[in-house]
Parts: structure tokens; C-alpha cells; sequence
């Protein structure tokens, strides 16, 4: 039977930590930070050695409930492992611990049905990074079956004005996955065109949409809501892939053949022309950007998380994430 993912899901292409509610709508997005108090950097100067030490311990074990993604297949999570490293290997000397607490590194409800790992790393000052966000969300369905998204992005500061990087995998059922793959750009591409053609047609960015969609099982993806197609690129990588015919074997395969390669040249193409390209960046336009950031972040959090996290995790558990997470989404 094939349910409608349009009627399950309203995707976030802007965020990495996926909501959802156990109703008959489960809206997904991206959180707007603003508790400074929640977001340190962490340094020799700033900790005590032994301060640092519990740092680093807590980092560590939520990063391995993190990197364990234990309720995907084996093909969802080895791509997925696979980004992560891609991403850490490129900012190993760049990227904090995160100091994220245990309870919000890893959490669930209070019925145990509805399980999340969050794994958030800020960077150094000198970084064009700003932080970069995991997770995975697991929510066991009224139905039957249980939802799981995993998810990773990276978000740039105003010292550069590339696109941000945003992975989201939404699986339904072991035969129905939606995708959501963009680079989402930072300026008005209308007013920028230099930048249309610097990371997105120089680069070749939409043959790798193009090689999806000739997959049998691949369909475009259309988000319920308006703001969040406002916010994509013009080559934003948004589909559905079901594959009630060839089963759980067949998704497998299109993981493994077709959406791990096309991620991973993706991720490539963010790393190697978007965060890791110099780039002259005026007064004007980094205010510019720090504004747009700002109410990207602030909007996308105010049409979906706070209504679908409460419900998910219930009020306690779900206000200790939010305050966590709003620490790194202001700008």
C-alpha cells in the first residue's frame, strides 16, 4: 500500500535535525538558535583541564550514539557515515567537541517511542564554518512501522556568502524514502548572478539531479509548504523513491548505486567550491547575510518545530532540546 509522503511530511531542505509528530502530519525542519550561554567554545584558555577532559568524554560517547544511526539499514548508514567522515576529515582542526549535554546528545520520550541523537559542532574563529549538525530521529507509527530520518549539515558564518550543505533522508516504510539534497544559497540569486553561475552552473550541480531522476523508482518531491521551495536552489536534489515492486532489496540497491555516489560528488562539490573557496566578503554583504541567516534560522524554527517537538517528546524534553539547539542558530 503507498501512503503519500505529502500527506506525512512538510521537509525542511534548510534543516538537519528533523521533526516530526506522531499525527497524521509529520512536519520536518531546522531549528533557530539564539542562548549564547548554551554555545561555548571550548579552549585551553577558557577551561579547566579537567573541564575539558569531561568535554571531551561527553563528546565523544554522544558522538558514538550519534555515528551509530541504529535504526537505518546498512546501506543508509554507511552513506551516512560516509558524509560525516567527509566533513570531519575536511575540519578535523577546525571543529570543537561538541558540548552539547548528554541529555540533549541523546533523548527520547517518555513512552520510549520516539528516540533522537543530536550531534552539533561549532568551529574554530578562524573557520568559514559556523557549526555543523547530526542527527537521527526515530518515531515508532500509530500505525505500525516507525519513522526514521537522518540527517547532516553544514553552515557557513558571514565570512563567506556560499550556499549552506543540507543532507535529509525520511524513510516511511523500508520501500518509501524521500531525499532531500541541496546546497541552499545565502543570497538572492536574481540579484547575485555571479553567484547562480559560481556554485551552481560552473559546477554542475544539476546533472546530478538529472542522473536521479532517470531511476525508475525516483519521483520529484514537492514540500507542502511554500516558504520551504522559496528557500531552495535551482538545482535542489528533492525526491521520492518508492519501491513496492523490487522491495527492501531494491531500495538497498538505489542507495547503495545511485544515491551514495551522487551524495558524496555533492558534499564534494560544497567542500571543495563553497566552504573551502576564498572568498571577498564586504561590510555590506556580511550584513546582508548575518540578516538573511538570521530570519531563515528564526522562521524555519517558528513554522515547525515549536508546535511538532512537544508533541513528539512531550513539553519537558522537548524545551531542554529547543534551548540547546536555539544556542547555535542565532546569528
Amino acid at each position: 500500500m503507498e501512503v503519500m509522503i505529502c500527506d506525512h511530511f512538510r521537509c525542511s531542505p534548510l534543516s538537519i535535525l528533523s521533526s516530526f509528530s506522531p499525527s497524521t502530519r509529520y512536519p520536518l525542519s531546522l531549528p533557530s538558535y539564539s542562548s549564547s550561554s548554551l554555545r561555548f567554545k571550548p579552549s585551553s584558555s577558557s577551561l579547566s583541564s579537567s573541564r575539558m577532559e569531561e568535554t571531551q568524554e561527553t563528546h565523544h560517547h554522544g558522538r558514538s550514539k550519534f555515528i551509530d544511526f541504529p535504526f537505518v539499514s546498512s546501506a543508509q548508514k554507511n552513506l551516512m557515515v560516509e558524509l560525516v567522515s567527509m566533513l570531519e576529515d575536511r575540519f578535523h582542526s577546525q571543529l570543537l567537541p561538541c558540548a552539547l549535554p548528554s541529555d540533549v546528545q541523546y533523548y527520547q520520550s517518555q513512552t520510549g517511542t520516539a528516540q533522537a541523537s543530536l550531534h552539533i559542532r561549532s568551529a574554530t574563529d578562524d573557520s568559514p564554518v559556523d557549526f555543523v549538525l547530526g542527527s537521527w530521529v526515530h518515531s515508532e507509527l500509530p500505525t505500525g512501522g516507525s519513522l526514521d530520518i537522518t540527517s547532516l549539515s553544514a553552515y557557513l558564518n558571514s565570512s563567506t556568502d556560499a550556499p549552506n550543505f543540507v543532507f535529509e533522508m525520511i524513510r516511511s516504510s523500508p520501500t518509501m524514502l524521500v531525499l532531500i539534497l541541496d546546497l541552499t544559497p545565502r543570497k538572492d540569486l536574481v540579484l547575485w548572478p555571479d553567484d547562480l553561475k559560481t556554485f551552481y552552473e560552473d559546477t554542475q550541480l544539476d546533472t546530478h539531479r538529472q542522473a536521479l531522476e532517470r531511476v525508475p523508482e525516483v519521483q520529484p518531491y514537492f514540500s507542502s509548504s511554500l516558504y520551504i521551495r522559496t528557500v531552495s536552489s535551482p538545482t535542489a536534489i528533492m525526491v521520492r523513491i518508492v519501491t513496492e515492486n523490487g522491495g527492501v532489496e531494491r531500495m538497498e540497491e538505489i542507495i547503495r548505486d545511485h544515491l551514495d555516489p551522487i551524495s558524496k560528488q555533492v558534499l564534494g562539490i560544497w567542500l571543495d567550491h563553497c566552504a573551502c573557496a576564498k572568498r571577498d566578503v564586504g561590510e555590506a554583504e556580511r550584513a546582508y547575510l548575518k540578516k538573511r541567516d538570521g530570519l531563515i534560522r528564526n522562521k524555519t524554527i517558528e513554522i515547525d518545530l515549536g508546535s511538532s517537538f512537544p508533541r513528539l517528546f512531550g513539553p519537558e524534553v522537548a524545551n531542554r532540546v529547543l534551548e540547546a539547539i536555539k544556542g547555535y542558530f542565532t546569528v
